[in-house]
């Protein structure tokens, strides 16, 4: 599959899934193990039918994974559904840096979108 469009939100969802602002400890966390849904729903801000989409996206373009938890019983025992997780994969840790780069040298970086032109500080796809 083609490589992901670098929209603003792409962009968002990437940064986190590289960890980038937290601190060594959880970045190295977020790096090995991933976010889970909810979470990644609120780190990177960005709404249910926003964010599973284009995570669906980054998956089939093999830069993110997804898996259940580890302990199918963790959640019972805390009162919560399953958690299923999304890390980047090798490819995806290797092409994402590189493309936040190359989105950030054009002009695309946030606040700036490429998806429509003409409207007034661009769009958020």
């Amino acid at each position: 599959m083609a490589e992901p469009r670098m929209t603003e939100h792409t962009q968002t969802v990437l940064r986190a899934l590289l960890g980038q602002g937290a601190d060594g400890e959880r970045r190295s966390a977020i790096l090995n193990k991933g976010l889970y849904g909810l979470e990644l729903s609120k780190t990177t801000d960005l709404p249910n039918g926003t964010l599973f989409p284009l995570l669906e996206r980054l998956r089939q373009a093999g830069w993110v994974e997804r898996k259940w938890e580890e302990d199918p019983t963790a959640a019972e025992r805390e009162g919560r559904p399953r958690r299923r997780f999304f890390r980047l994969t090798d490819k995806g840790a290797e092409a994402a840096p590189l493309a936040l780069a190359a989105a950030t040298a054009t002009g695309l970086a946030a606040g700036r979108s490429a998806g429509r032109p003409g409207l007034a500080g661009g769009a958020h796809a």
